[in-house]
């Protein structure tokens, strides 16, 4: 039973969220398909059949404080985060539509200085941003940006198609967004900068698909919110499998290990905003890792784990000293304003 009042919980993509997305959200609408993958499979998106493939549908709001942070700012979170969550589902991103509410006040500037930042960021995928609405407010907010996309895909991919038997990737390093906002806020620096991983990826999907081609990418997660922890976690739950990781295996910046440490903050459990996590065939693992490994936002992949039938729903870590403890996913994000 969710709580009567919406907590900052509700919206931090844990298990709270969980809650609220089924027991209210889906419990209240009705109307949740359009032929393909729909609101009930919570997925990071929608598909609708159309001729011999599919029409990808995705929106997402977009809120962070500050506006611009190492490594990126909101407007480069808007457009990276709609274009990865069509490109996890199978889908070359076509167009974007941008709506922003703004809070009253704001200099000029600011707005134009996320404006081109959105536009550079497009230009990447390239995807174009086709159309829009604009509002403003009088609450003290600064802006908040919600964008929707359109992709097409010959055969989409959902979160939880992972068969027993297949292996799990990661395509770069882990923790990197929520730390470096984390350790931004509280004025933490190392000799080497903290930055941001907020990126499109769909250049690092579409290599892996030319390489061992759509039939063999069973399942993909974008670990935004709640980390990597949690799209492990609902790729297991979803396709009623194991999932074992090898912690010695997912690679992490020593400056953000560090900093995890001294912020009290796993890195599994905060949001990345330029990986993918993909689970392939096993036969063709290492030529996905290869694929990975050649693009710009790939270098850093890894093969962390594999597909069991044992301990179906769960996520299980074994440790850097041969130990193993479930891998679960946090109760909410313990960075709050991030995405």
């Amino acid at each position: 039973m969710v709580d009567s009042k919406i907590t900052m919980e509700h919206g931090a993509g844990g298990e709270i969220m969980e809650e609220l997305l089924r027991d209210v959200i889906l419990k209240t609408l009705t109307l949740k398909s359009a032929g393909g993958i729909g609101l009930d499979a919570l997925d990071d998106g929608a598909t609708i059949p159309l001729g011999d493939g599919h029409i990808v549908f995705t929106i997402d709001g977009h809120t962070v404080k500050p506006l611009f942070f190492p490594g990126g700012d909101v407007g480069r979170l808007a457009i990276s985060g709609t274009v990865n969550d069509l490109a996890v589902m199978g889908a070359r991103p076509l167009a974007l539509a941008n709506s922003m509410i703004i809070g009253e006040g704001l200099e000029m500037e600011v707005l134009e200085k996320v404006l081109r930042s959105m536009d550079g960021t497009a230009k990447e995928v390239p995807v174009p941003i086709v159309t829009g609405d604009t509002k403003v407010v009088e609450e003290p907010i600064e802006m908040f940006v919600i964008t929707a996309g359109i992709g097409m895909a010959e055969r989409p991919v959902s979160d939880a198609g992972a068969k027993v038997g297949d292996v799990v990737l990661i395509s770069g390093t882990i923790g990197d967004h929520g730390i470096a906002l984390m350790s931004h806020r509280e004025g933490i620096s190392f000799e080497t900068e903290l930055k941001s991983d907020v990126a499109p990826i769909w250049e690092v999907i579409e290599a892996v698909a030319n390489a061992i081609g759509w039939e063999n990418i069973h399942a993909m997660k974008d670990p935004t919110r709640a980390g990597l922890s949690n799209a492990l976690n609902e790729m297991a739950r979803k396709g009623n499998v194991g999932m074992f990781i090898r912690e010695a295996d997912i690679p992490v910046r020593p400056e953000v290990r560090a900093a995890s440490e001294m912020l009290g903050i796993s890195p599994y459990d905060v949001a990345n905003e330029g990986k993918v996590v993909m689970v392939v065939a096993r036969e063709h693992a290492e030529e996905a890792l290869e694929a990975m490994k050649k693009t710009k936002r790939g270098k850093d992949a890894s093969i962390i784990g594999e597909v069991r039938e044992d301990y179906r729903g769960k996520v299980i870590l074994e440790t850097g000293i041969g130990g193993k403890r479930f891998l679960e996913p946090p109760a909410g994000d313990p960075v709050p304003r991030i995405c």
